[in-house]
């Protein structure tokens, strides 16, 4: 800092048997974005209890910039102060790298393809770090630090949450199936693209490989899984919540080898998914004072009522009236909405899933 203080954040790992895909966890890059922490925190009181085949690495409070940006009672801390840029859109990403790997590693075996090739992903990232001469912001130099661990892992789980929110599941299309294993009933189903947020940043290059080898008649699959995890709503925490997210995660965990085998079953619940592109923002129409109303993560008619808006100022007014119900032509699944009661026209006032499905 200009002050000379240096900024760290805590990393716990915690070796496994070497038998068993390896896991990075990260919670808070947007600074009131605090539950993540607590889930990390009993996520390290159960995994001590477990029998790990991988080995794990937690990473709370990993951007403490954003953590500390504080504007009276409010954390702030979603976009770099100083350029504006969403601390979540920092991440390095090499369109070309899979294809160039394919081209000079085009009959090695699985072994040497995947130890080569994320070295080769991880002298990307020294090369940014450390003989970039015109130097990195500061976003792009945490993002890069905790990408670097991230790419070292074979599953990669970003924790989030929204202002007011349900949870959901941004998962990757062609790890769909994997959506399954987590007690949360929402997925969006992202493409297998680069979009800048961590998740992407780490499974995309896989998946370019894994394609580029399809190009040349390989047909591999490198098991490799990320997915941003958004577990409720900014500003609060909730350790007996925080459990059950973490007993969630530990079903991903056990179905996919990390830890033994010791009873965490992913819940029996409709799950609903939708296509990001069928994620839809609700624009305010109007400012003024909103009751939402919609409940989080149940299917809402065609006409219902997702909130209503109190105009003050048309109180008085004959011809205009003072509350305005809104509703949309379509089903539609709430699933979040914006942290104030006080909006002005056009703010972002909900998200919700159009053209939505169960998950199977």
């Amino acid at each position: 800092m200009a002050s000379g203080v240096a900024l760290t954040v805590p990393v716990y790992v915690l070796k496994g048997q070497g038998r068993g895909p390896s896991v990075y966890i990260q919670a808070n890059i947007h600074g009131a974005e605090v539950q993540g922490n607590a889930v990390i925190y009993q996520l390290l009181e159960l995994l001590q209890q477990q029998q790990l085949f991988g080995d794990v690495t937690l990473v709370p409070y990993a951007n403490p910039v954003g953590c500390n940006h504080k504007n009276g009672e409010y954390t702030l801390g979603r976009f770099d102060p100083i350029t504006g840029v969403n601390w979540n859109r920092m991440y390095h990403y090499n369109g070309e790298l899979a294809a160039r790997f394919v081209s000079q590693y085009p009959q090695a075996d699985e072994a040497t393809i995947l130890n080569d090739y994320q070295q080769w992903m991880l002298a990307e990232i020294d090369q940014q770090l450390e003989h970039n001469i015109y130097g990195l912001s500061t976003g792009r130099r945490i993002a890069f630090q905790l990408q670097r661990m991230a790419l070292q892992a074979d599953l990669v789980l970003d924790l989030h949450t929204g202002p007011i929110s349900s949870k959901h599941l941004y998962c990757p299309e062609y790890a769909r199936a994997s959506a399954n294993y987590f007690n949360i009933p929402h997925t969006i189903l992202i493409p297998n693209d680069f979009a800048g947020a961590l998740d992407e940043a780490t499974f995309c290059p896989w998946w370019d490989l894994q394609q580029a080898y399809q190009r040349i008649g390989r047909e591999m699959d490198f098991n490799k899984e990320s997915f941003t995890l958004e577990l409720g709503s900014q500003e609060l925490i909730d350790l007996d919540e925080a459990k059950f997210d973490a007993q969630s995660i530990l079903s991903y965990l056990q179905a996919k080898g990390v830890i033994a085998a010791n009873g965490f079953t992913p819940q029996t619940l409709t799950r609903y998914a939708c296509y990001l592109k069928d994620y839809k923002v609700f624009y305010a129409p109007m400012g003024g004072m909103v009751d939402y109303l919609a409940e989080f993560g149940k299917p809402l008619q065609p006409g219902q009522p997702l909130a209503r808006i109190l105009r003050m100022d048309n109180y008085s007014d004959e011809d205009a009236e003072p509350l305005h119900y809104l509703s949309l032509e379509q089903p539609v699944i709430p699933i979040l909405h914006f942290a104030s009661a006080s909006v002005n026209q056009g703010t972002e006032l909900y998200k919700v899933f159009t053209r939505f499905f169960e998950l199977s």
